[in-house]
């Protein structure tokens, strides 16, 4: 049974900080020196040895930097076209058209919101989150793909959102299977409280709706600055990017929590900048990592304030226009995906769920795939192994 109280105290929540700190800065230090034991090795293991001119080593910087700072917009793998549009979200159907016309339920998937674009559920033609759904079936298939925030959409709310998704699912006929990927997840979950009669089955991954649940970074350091300086942070780095929550801090944030990741990948690239398929794969996957897009303020400021501090949607007390929303109104069928490993949203934020909906028990699919965030919607094990599951028994039903 997972917490569902105001969670961690403030000492809890500093002395998570420091440990986590501390492990951190010893995972960065080694791989360091990994780096340095692989560089060393691999230069005595030379049969024959040719000795690396000043001339190769600037070619090999030179092919670093052009590698790094070489990016392209990502981009949709799966042909589509857009329903409609407003000014902080597509709708954008991917139907191919001979399955226009097919007998099953439409599938909504709301992508993650956390400073990145929503094309990490179409990555690539090989790892293709929405291939492996309508791989499974479900072949009426749509996506909110969310776009970045400018200024003059600093005033966006929840209920813009919550406004946006509903438009959408009447748009597919008044009911579907609703699919929400981590920040896509919680949204999805309020509106599945909201209009339980639009959402036919709700499946989600790496969702975080219990924030104070499992020992996560991002809980932690809310807990200790709400309770220094309450929202005050938050509203400044608001404020400071012109009303918006800006894309690169919520970058710089996310590799702050893992520095050691990103080291590797460098060091990685540094190591291997003659193999042009390690560039490649490289370059891939920075065209969507750093490709950031900001948030509106209005809506990450109501994120921090009910989500991040209060936690009021596992415990019932959040209110959306006026409404309340409920996880007990949810009684649909429930598939919920965490992964093994992941750092962002532990297990446990994302399995409280099943204890607060109205669902019976039966009806309710918890499933933990090998590998951490990311690789709940882009990974080759998941989407060979856990998506299909999910999705066919969604179709069955659909």
């Amino acid at each position: 049974m997972t917490t569902t109280g105001t969670g961690t105290s403030l000492p809890a929540a500093l002395r998570h900080l420091a440990g986590y700190t501390a492990s951190t800065a010893v995972a960065t230090g080694a791989e360091l020196a990994k780096a340095t034991t692989d560089a060393l090795s691999r230069r005595l293991a030379g049969t024959p040895y040719r000795r690396r001119t000043p001339l190769d080593a600037a070619s090999g910087a030179l092919r670093w930097v052009a590698a790094v700072t070489d990016r392209r917009p990502p981009d949709w793998h799966t042909p589509n076209r857009i329903a409609f549009s407003t000014p902080f979200a597509h709708l954008r159907d991917l139907t191919a058209p001979e399955h226009r016309s097919d007998d099953v339920l439409p599938t909504l998937v709301l992508p993650p919101q956390a400073g990145h674009s929503s094309h990490i559920v179409d990555y690539s033609a090989e790892q293709s989150q929405v291939g492996a759904i309508a791989g499974a079936g479900l072949t009426r298939l749509h996506v909110l793909e969310w776009r970045a925030a400018t200024p003059a959409a600093r005033h966006v709310t929840i209920t813009d959102y919550i406004d946006v998704v509903d438009r959408s699912i009447q748009l597919l006929g008044g009911r579907a299977n609703l699919v929400g990927d981590c920040q896509g997840g919680w949204l999805a979950t309020v509106y599945a409280a909201l209009h339980p009669e639009r959402v036919h089955t709700l499946t989600l991954a790496g969702a975080p709706i219990d924030f104070h649940a499992g020992e996560s970074v991002s809980a932690s350091t809310t807990r200790v600055l709400t309770d220094v300086f309450g929202l005050a942070p938050y509203r400044a780095l608001v404020a400071a990017n012109g009303g918006v929550m800006s894309g690169r801090a919520a970058l710089a944030n996310f590799i702050a929590i893992r520095p050691q990741a990103e080291l590797s990948r460098q060091l990685q690239l540094l190591a291997n900048v003659r193999d042009e398929a390690h560039v490649q794969r490289y370059r891939a996957f920075d065209d969507w990592f750093s490709h950031t897009q900001d948030l509106p303020g209005a809506f990450y400021l109501w994120l921090v304030e009910h989500l991040f501090r209060r936690n009021e949607l596992i415990r019932g007390e959040l209110v959306v226009g006026g409404r309340p929303a409920h996880p007990a109104a949810i009684t649909c069928p429930l598939f919920l995906l965490a992964g093994s490993s992941d750092h962002i949203t532990p297990a446990a934020q994302l399995f409280a769920l099943a204890d607060v909906v109205g669902t019976p028990p039966e009806q309710v699919t918890m499933r933990t795939a090998h590998g951490g965030h990311l690789g709940l919607f882009m990974g080759h094990d998941a989407l060979r192994e856990d998506w299909p599951a999910l999705m066919t028994a969604v179709r069955a039903l659909s």
